[in-house]
């Protein structure tokens, strides 16, 4: 049985896509995922499944845009996946503010020309570096203030995503044990 985190993108933002966790818990566990739980009201589902990724995704993003009346974007990981994001954030150290830094996490890997077009020294003092799957984030003035969003690098990579911050990324790997 693997240990997964569902990071569900939009739910519970600026009053749109509105579900409660005990709903997000009861599609997860009628989809057949064990020990379900969530994490704060942004769409962070941890629970235990026998499935692959391959196949809970299609059926998680199908079920909760049934619920929540339009399309839903799943973005599925290990407990392991999670360690190895947290592991190698190149953007940890260096006299930054952890309370500042976030992760994206990409929902396919997107085009290597895609992400060298990027210009990671266009937004300074924010820091962005991306690599397969996440795009490691530090926003000194605040995330809500940053123009390296979510949406940012959802058009500039051409792949779907979602944004956690690096505390709630920590929180998660916790809770998975």
């Amino acid at each position: 049985m693997t240990f997964y985190v569902a990071l569900v993108r939009g739910i519970n933002v600026g009053g749109r896509a509105v579900m409660s966790m005990a709903q997000l818990r009861g599609a997860c566990t009628d989809l057949g995922c064990e020990d379900v739980q969530t994490y704060v009201q942004s769409g962070n589902v941890l629970f235990r499944s026998t499935a692959t990724a391959a196949r809970l995704v299609p059926a998680m993003e199908r079920r909760l845009g049934e619920e929540l009346g339009r399309p839903a974007r799943v973005v599925l990981r290990t407990r392991s996946q999670l360690v190895d994001v947290l592991r190698r954030n190149p953007l940890s150290g260096g006299g930054r503010d952890d309370a500042k830094l976030h992760v994206t996490f990409l929902a396919d890997r997107p085009a290597p020309s895609l992400v060298a077009a990027l210009d990671t020294g266009a937004y300074l003092p924010e820091e962005f570096r991306v690599t397969t799957t996440a795009v490691y984030v530090h926003c000194p003035g605040g995330y809500g203030r940053s123009k390296i969003t979510n949406n940012f690098f959802e058009r500039a990579l051409g792949v779907a995503a979602t944004t956690r911050s690096l505390k709630t990324v920590t929180e998660l790997v916790r809770r998975s044990t």
